[in-house]
């Protein structure tokens, strides 16, 4: 469980592929984009590629249509219910701006799960089948996830491959470190699903020493630059929380000093204290526990296998993306 990337169809590794590139494929070696960088993110290729086309069109908008839906996550149903308006294309609430003149556009935004299947049926549409599997083994609505196994968000469901694909299964055990674990744990608290539990005779600090302790040095490395950022912010610097969690710490007697309200020029839209821990805590028994710095909280980083610690709140750092720079650098010599 320490390899935090992997790039599918690694030139440098065709022994491990698990199946081969389809002929019709826009690959490494055929493609035209001159924004295109290997290992760049799909996320990041999708925008890029969109204000690429607007360019090469010379046209005046250009409309991207993508198919998510607010009932699949809360975060999406936020994006399309929004108050704010600079961002989106007239008053066309499921709009984005991507960039000058691109637009992404959610038609389907308020379709149901029950929406889908009733215009497959109707329409006869194509569809994966791999949903008809789903179906057979019993798996929920809400979990029927096709996409990458190892995200945050699918892999408690990466066990299901076993069973639906075994073939594929079999290789993929081979292809990506950790999987056959995540597979087995992926749900668990030991991967830090729902929280984490706290093994007999060890504090939260105790059980972050053991964890990293069973990491190769130069992942152990990453975390430890992270936790020491995050001890040095939260007890030197101060950092700024909302007042109720506060009262909640209050109530739970930690030890912190109250600095007053933010000097940063961010708008705040609910009330901020800034407050500085005497002590690291180890844990922090409250309701927005995720918000508040703990040995606890780095635990559960640890188990996510979150090197770029965003449980924690964190972005990547400049190290982090000179090191995915570099090695975009050498898989450019495979173009």
């Amino acid at each position: 469980m320490s390899q935090s990337t992997w790039l599918p169809w690694d030139p440098e590794h065709h022994e491990l592929w698990l199946n081969s590139i389809p002929p019709e494929a826009i690959c490494l070696e055929n493609q035209e984009f001159p924004f295109f960088k290997v290992g760049m993110s799909d996320y990041e290729f999708q925008s890029k590629f969109c204000q690429w086309l607007h360019r090469e069109k010379e046209v005046v908008r250009t409309a991207v249509l993508v198919g998510i839906r607010a009932q699949e996550s809360l975060n999406r149903y936020n994006a399309v219910t929004r108050e704010e308006t600079f961002s989106r294309f007239g008053t066309t609430n499921f709009s984005h701006r991507i960039s000058q003149d691109v637009f992404n556009f959610y038609p389907m935004y308020d379709w149901l799960f029950e929406d889908i299947w009733r215009a497959n049926a109707k329409f006869e549409l194509d569809y994966n089948h791999l949903y008809d599997l789903y179906y057979q083994a019993g798996v929920p609505y809400k979990s029927m996830r096709v996409a990458n196994p190892f995200h945050q968000c699918g892999v408690h469901s990466l066990k299901l491959y076993q069973a639906l694909e075994p073939a594929t299964w079999g290789k993929l055990v081979g292809r990506v470190n950790g999987a056959n674990f995540a597979a087995l744990y992926g749900g668990t608290v030991a991967m830090g699903y729902r929280g984490a539990v706290l093994p007999k005779g060890h504090t939260w600090k105790s059980y972050v020493e053991f964890l990293l302790e069973t990491l190769p040095e130069e992942t152990r490395k990453v975390y430890l630059k992270k936790f020491k950022s995050s001890m040095d912010y939260w007890m030197k610097t101060g950092g700024a929380l909302l007042e109720n969690v506060i009262d909640e710490l209050e109530e739970l007697g930690s030890d912190f000093e109250r600095l007053g309200p933010p000097t940063n020029k961010r708008k705040y839209k609910q009330r901020y204290e800034v407050i500085r821990f005497k002590d690291y805590p180890d844990d922090v028994p409250i309701k927005n526990f995720r918000l508040v710095p703990s040995y606890k909280r780095m635990c559960i980083t640890i188990l996510k296998n979150d090197t770029s610690c965003q449980y924690m709140g964190f972005g990547q750092t400049k190290d982090e993306l000179q090191k995915k720079q570099e090695a975009m650098e050498k898989w450019e010599t495979f173009l």
